[in-house]
């Protein structure tokens, strides 16, 4: 198994969390990996119906910002959150982006 290059939590600023949140595709991302847990970037991409290419964007965003942990076996990459590290660095975050990203979609749904 391969680790992909992470940046160390110390290093990871808030801004660069809440830019790559800012895309509603790394936005839903996070949320089911919050929900869902560990996946592969393929069911990822497949689920949301995009691009490979813009999948491994996305994916590679994520990463790079430290919200998502990707490790490489064989052909298969698979991704997960960096969720206790996140609430360590910054309490309660993850937790309210989910949340509040859950909601938006749930009165969505309603209008």
């Amino acid at each position: 198994m391969r680790l992909l290059p992470h940046p160390a939590m110390e290093d990871v600023e808030l801004t660069e969390v809440l830019r790559a949140l800012s895309d509603p595709i790394r936005l839903e991302v996070v949320v089911r990996l919050a929900t869902d847990g560990e996946t592969t970037c393929g069911k990822l991409g497949e689920d949301l119906g995009i691009h490979k290419s813009t999948a491994s964007h996305h994916l590679r965003t994520l990463r790079e910002s430290g919200l998502v942990f990707s490790k490489q076996d064989g052909r298969l990459k698979y991704m997960s959150l960096r969720r206790d590290e996140l609430d360590d660095r910054f309490p309660g975050l993850l937790d309210a982006i989910v949340s509040a990203a859950r909601q938006d979609t749930r009165a969505g749904a309603h209008a």
